[in-house]
């Protein structure tokens, strides 16, 4: 399959006209064909108005239509075989193995979203019958369902280049809603992001749905996202990526005439929290076990285990002894790109620098370019509540572990934690009574608790929540991953005493879709 280096826009592949855009091979640094010129506002106008239109015929699609649309995207992208991981291995670094497991993972979302589409629970249909003779007052008839809010803008995120990126989960999520979807493909990965934009084409064409219900654009800088943000058809936003990324684009839909939501999974820094009865039954498996977590896809992920808290004491004293010595065994790996390592080393370099933080270990050095060597620094909670900037994330392999006083202190290390992602609980029996004055405040700050496991790597479930209080997610009352991610890009709409014709087929009596409905307060 040939690379043509072109934006998608429907079913035609254009050439665009503005800054160019060349993948790098972040383990050589080497520039890889073809070239993407960016596009301008013209495209993102073109995009928009084709989904806009779109919007009208696919929201109201059949479930089995359109599940039936998700199943033949996964289809699409798994028929594009080897092509798919070698491209992606070359613009990532990232290893096979990681790769197929993400285009595993990739597929599974868009068909756990085809179920769930079929199940049509996300319809939430409500049915009060009329009560005419009700006293003192009569009730009309009244039906809800929900509906898709409108075209959607996604933009891919850097580290999962599949997962999270132009077929991920926020993708899924949003054409399982019905709603047609424009994706900001990511700089870093166009080739990998133009094959699967090609998948998700023909599942359109093959599913004779609209050709408006997807459009993949290309650009550097902020022009092409914040145009598409800005377009008053566009309804919704789902942003995977920086704290400044993020907060720019929340800004740029809060300005519009019509302010509209955005879903961005921004910073988290995923809080370990190591009860002093773990320490002591199984410090040196649980610093095993943090170090594997922390060198993961070479810290890469949003749900890196950036920070260790704990009680000083001598377990405590042997647990940091246990992991810096992994720390110092850790190869380096090769980072997702030269900018993201650039940013790594800054953050490396802020603690380094500080004087209420102490250096303990760290990894090996590189032999290539944009190596990431992991790190583990040790500060106090005293240090750690006076300086803010100890809080700020730093994206790859390095952790700092917090040095608390006694109980008191970790409490008080928790309740000034920002929104996290994940926070874990590293506990054995003994430290229940010790846990559970923690839970009232770790439920507040986090979106997934854990007990004895490690945040990395995150279920693909209907219970899943990957999100979190501000600033890891923008709306904490949401999760990107999992089947209630459908719930981001839906309305509830009531009709009220409007005959049968008007009605909305899931709606109508009879139930003509045959999907879970309460009527009268019963399920049926």
């Amino acid at each position: 399959m040939t690379l043509e280096g072109k934006l998608l826009i429907g079913q035609s592949a254009v050439s665009g006209s503005s800054r160019p855009i060349d993948a790098i091979n972040p383990a050589t640094n080497e520039r890889l064909a073809p070239t993407y010129m960016g596009g301008t506002r013209t495209e993102v106008e073109r995009a928009c108005e084709l989904a806009e239109t779109a919007f009208t015929t696919f929201r109201e699609t059949s479930p089995e239509t359109r599940a039936a649309f998700l199943d033949t995207v996964a289809s699409e992208i798994e028929g594009i075989g080897d092509t798919l991981i070698e491209r992606a291995m070359a613009e990532t670094g990232l290893p096979r193995a990681r790769l197929e497991g993400e285009r595993g993972r990739t597929c599974g979302q868009l068909r756990l979203f085809a179920n769930v589409v079929r199940a049509g629970e996300w319809l939430d249909v409500r049915i009060d019958p009329a009560m005419p003779d009700r006293q003192p007052m009569p009730r009309a008839d009244l039906r809800q369902r929900h509906i898709g809010l409108g075209p959607v803008a996604v933009f891919g995120a850097s580290n999962f280049p599949l997962a999270f990126s132009v077929a991920g989960g926020d993708t899924a999520s949003a054409l399982a809603a019905g709603c047609p979807v424009i994706v900001k493909g990511h700089s870093a990965h166009p080739g990998t992001s133009e094959l699967v934009g090609r998948a998700v084409q023909r599942a359109v064409t093959a599913c004779g749905l609209p050709e408006g219900t997807f459009s993949l654009l290309f650009g550097s800088g902020s022009e092409i996202g914040q145009a598409l943000v800005a377009d008053p058809r566009i309804q919704a936003v789902g942003f995977t990526g920086s704290r400044g990324g993020g907060n720019a684009l929340m800004k740029t839909a809060q300005a519009r005439p019509q302010p509209i939501p955005v879903y961005a999974e921004m910073s988290s820094i995923n809080p370990v929290f190591l009860m002093p009865e773990a320490l002591k039954a199984r410090g040196e498996q649980i610093a095993d076990g943090f170090v594997g977590s922390l060198n993961m896809g070479a810290g890469q992920f949003c749900t890196n285990p950036g920070l260790v808290i704990a009680i000083k004491s001598p377990e405590l004293d042997d647990f940091i002894a246990a992991a810096a010595e992994g720390v110092k065994d850790s190869a380096s790996q090769t980072m997702l790109t030269p900018g993201i390592h650039d940013a790594y080393e800054q953050g490396v370099a802020r603690l380094s620098s500080s004087h209420k933080v102490r250096e303990s270990a760290r990894g090996q050095v590189g032999a290539s370019p944009n190596q990431c060597r992991a790190g583990l620094f040790v500060t106090t909670a005293e240090d750690f509540l006076n300086e803010p900037e100890l809080q700020e994330e730093v994206f790859g392999a390095t952790s700092l572990v917090i040095e608390c006083a006694d109980h008191n202190d970790l409490r008080r290390v928790a309740s000034q934690l920002e929104g996290q992602l994940t926070i874990t609980l590293q506990l054995d029996d003994g430290d229940l009574p010790a846990a559970r004055a923690l839970m009232p405040i770790v439920e507040r700050k986090a979106g997934r608790v854990l007990a004895n496991g490690w945040p990395t790597g995150v279920e693909v479930c209907h219970a899943m929540v990957h999100g979190g209080p501000y600033p890891a997610t923008s709306d904490s009352r949401t999760t990107s991953v999992g089947s209630a991610a459908i719930f981001r890009f839906l309305r509830p709409v009531c009709y009220q005493a409007l005959p049968e014709a008007l009605l909305p087929e899931p709606l109508k009596d009879g139930n003509p879709w045959q999907v879970s409905r309460l009527v009268d307060g019963k399920r049926e």
